[in-house]
């Protein structure tokens, strides 16, 4: 194979996949229906595939300066998508979580503590809460299973000494009518939301409603990174509240906005493909030291299974306490 012939392969693959790239964007971000969007994605492929045949039939660099030129326009569009707040959410995501630290004592609004019978029957809730920072006693790791064991919701509950807890949740802030799609998160579908919400909301919904397997591990950390991660999480729900950000399937997802938090707080935190493969995780937590070192992972596993507790627990206003019966380091 000649140099030439080689770097019009090269040249090929990469307008191939460039190509594949841009159907995707146009059908995940054309604001028309799916006749509308199928016959703008053809004309786009229709268009890079006269621009491959050139680059094998004609002068290679017309073609690729031509297909450079026809991808920076789909660009240009690409970085005008700008994320809002301002659209038609859904009730459970409808709230931003905001709060404001003065000293110890902390002020967090729309705190979601709703009461949920199914995904469409329930009573909303949106309060204020306040928490003293020098009463924070645990952080707890929670991840919530669907399907596959690799990929699990993570969720992380804070604790204080009066019996309060509130769990952070990062999520995909859906618009009404919209469903999660991992393919869509890779392409500006949705934007990021962090909801802070009651434990008998965001874990007893997961468990009781919509039949996931949630497990609650006990996190190792020092009185002054609990603080610290719980002042960051504030952080960036007020800088979400100022500036909306999209959700990303890869970057910008429950696991790696935990995990940019935790990088500023403790030094030195490696690059793991658990962060990725969040049902994973809390292997990953453990081999750095944030587990309880003396159970191996499997049995931290089954005792923190709180599945069935959660269930029998129901509505009590003894769930946090209940459902951590048995769960080491409780």
């Amino acid at each position: 194979m000649t140099l030439r012939v080689f770097l019009q392969v090269l040249a090929s693959l990469a307008m191939l996949l460039a190509t594949a790239w841009g159907g995707m964007a146009l059908w995940y971000q054309l604001p028309m229906m799916a006749a509308g969007k199928s016959a703008s994605i053809a004309l786009w492929c229709i268009l890079a595939s006269a621009l491959l045949i050139t680059l094998w039939r004609l002068r290679p660099w017309i073609a690729i300066c031509g297909y450079l030129s026809l991808f920076a326009l789909l660009q240009v569009w690409w970085n005008s998508l700008e994320p809002s707040n301002h659209r038609v959410w859904t009730d459970d995501l409808m709230g931003m979580t905001h709060g404001r630290a003065e000293g110890s004592q902390v002020t967090l609004h729309n705190v979601r503590n709703f009461d949920w019978r199914s995904d469409e029957d329930y009573d909303p809730r949106w309060e204020t809460r306040r928490y003293d920072l020098d009463q924070l006693t645990s952080v707890d790791l929670a991840t919530s299973y669907w399907g596959m064991p690799a990929i699990a919701h993570v969720l992380v509950s804070f604790g204080f000494d009066d019996g309060q807890f509130v769990v952070f949740t990062v999520e995909i802030r859906k618009e009404r009518g919209e469903s999660y799609s991992e393919i869509g998160g890779f392409f500006k579908q949705f934007e990021l939301s962090i909801v802070a919400a009651d434990e008998r909301d965001a874990l007893r919904v997961r468990t009781n409603v919509r039949n996931e397997d949630v497990y609650l591990y006990r996190v190792n950390m020092p009185e002054e990174a609990m603080r610290a991660l719980f002042l960051s999480y504030i952080q960036q729900t007020n800088q979400l509240q100022e500036e909306p950000r999209f959700y990303n399937t890869i970057t910008a997802n429950c696991t790696t906005i935990v995990f940019e938090m935790m990088r500023q707080i403790i030094r030195g935190l490696p690059l793991d493909y658990r962060l990725l493969l969040t049902g994973y995780l809390p292997g990953y937590v453990q081999d750095v030291g944030g587990l309880e070192q003396n159970l191996k992972l499997e049995e931290l596993r089954q005792q923190g299974r709180i599945t069935e507790r959660a269930r029998r627990a129901g509505n009590n206003m003894e769930f946090s306490r209940v459902i951590r019966d048995g769960v080491p380091g409780w």
